[in-house]
């Protein structure tokens, strides 16, 4: 591992030219996004409760999950995901090693999504900029999934 700029490298991404660059892309989360957080609390709002985040057991790790009527829901990041409603702007250095990245999530996605329907899951793609426009209509597309009337 090398370190730069106070923080420690573990090798998997290139080092940003620019430090700035690298505390940003440091800070970002995996889980509990604000886009996540925002679904949350319309389906709480809502009354659907009783679901699980991020599960072990679950192949994928859904975001939100109900367990018990086999629904998993991803919340994708625009950026890291590549919305095609979006189409986010590529970085402007290190092109290649972040086509490849965005590649291999996109492909990671559709893997998952298979995995958990070939199990008899229901599975749910949520965008960021969605959630972020109208979160009332993404949690009634949950509420519909789930089979609750709306």
């Amino acid at each position: 591992m090398k370190r730069n700029s106070g923080y420690i490298r573990d090798g998997r991404a290139p080092i940003p030219k620019n430090a700035v660059t690298s505390k940003i892309m440091s800070a970002i989360r995996a889980k509990n996004t604000k886009p996540e957080m925002i679904l949350r609390k319309a389906l709480v709002k809502n009354g659907l409760i009783g679901y699980r985040l991020h599960p072990k057991n679950v192949p994928g790790r859904p975001d939100v999950c109900f367990t018990k009527k086999k629904i998993a829901i991803f919340v994708h990041g625009c950026y890291w995901h590549r919305c095609p409603h979006c189409e986010p702007s590529m970085p402007k250095t290190h092109i290649k090693f972040w086509k490849d990245k965005f590649e291999r999530n996109k492909q990671r996605d559709i893997i998952k999504a298979e995995q958990l329907k070939k199990m008899g899951w229901k599975v749910c793609i949520l965008w960021e900029c969605d959630v972020k426009k109208d979160r009332i209509v993404c949690s009634k597309r949950i509420q519909r999934l789930l089979g609750k009337g709306i």
